[in-house]
């Protein structure tokens, strides 16, 4: 009887744990008339180490974050809440300096995980005043600007994964933003997908995709690169997939 009650309170546990985590992806920022978000992360297993996160900032800003620690399972979801806890909490005294905000993150989880653990982080704080996306790019994939002329940007400034050195020099970089171009961000568990014949997706797949797509909204277009996704690799998913998509009208 002793160990059944163990196994259902680990099993609650978990549980719990699961939904807290799901809670936190749930969290969506108030509605901003120029600019249509939305994002889906989808995990292996219950618990994993993707997430994406939505913070509201005053003057009519929006942080947004896209982040993928390192290994797999709990460990890793305990690295990404980490990471969470502690972007919500930087975001709330320093949310329009990036590189403050990730400079706080970084030592945070320096100080508190284990030495061969880090994530990447991707952190951007959208002005609806200017139209302007400031950001930095901790070793995280780098989002992609899709213009409305057809033209590319890459997100690239920034620096290290968040924990891996504890001080770290965060590089901002920013992008401005017109009506009809596209933003998304995305984890390596996207562009990594593989097929029957062990061929990757890659940003080329994940591309197409959206160019292919006749979405018109932020919510069709992550769920158009998630069903071309699963019809390349036929279904099978190895590793956590996220996607954000932000759309400027």
């Amino acid at each position: 009887m002793a160990t059944n009650a163990v196994v259902m309170e680990t099993g609650s546990e978990w549980a719990t744990a699961c939904q807290v985590q799901q809670r936190f992806m749930q969290h969506r920022g108030p509605a901003i008339d120029i600019l249509d978000y939305s994002a889906r992360c989808r995990q292996v297993q219950e618990l994993g180490g993707d997430c994406y996160d939505f913070v509201p900032l005053p003057d009519n800003r929006l942080a947004l974050a896209v982040g993928d620690a390192s290994g797999k399972g709990l460990a890793a979801a305990l690295m990404i809440s980490n990471v969470q806890s502690s972007l919500r909490t930087a975001a709330l005294f320093t949310g329009n300096d990036g590189a403050a905000v990730l400079g706080a993150v970084n030592r945070q989880l320096h100080a508190s995980s284990l030495a061969d653990r880090y994530a990447t982080l991707f952190y951007g704080v959208f002005d609806r005043a200017t139209r302007t996306l400031r950001y930095v790019n901790a070793g995280h994939n780098p989002p992609i600007v899709m213009r409305g002329d057809g033209s590319i940007i890459w997100l690239e400034a920034g620096g290290a994964p968040v924990g891996m050195f504890p001080h770290w020099t965060y590089e901002e970089g920013s992008v401005q933003l017109n009506p009809g171009d596209l933003v998304l961000a995305y984890t390596d568990g996207v562009i990594e997908a593989v097929n029957p014949a062990g061929e990757e997706w890659g940003v080329e797949g994940f591309r197409r995709a959206v160019a292919e797509s006749d979405a018109q909204c932020a919510d069709d277009i992550v769920h158009a690169i998630f069903t071309s996704m699963d019809e390349f690799s036929r279904g099978c998913q190895t590793d956590d997939a996220t996607v954000v998509a932000l759309q400027v009208h």
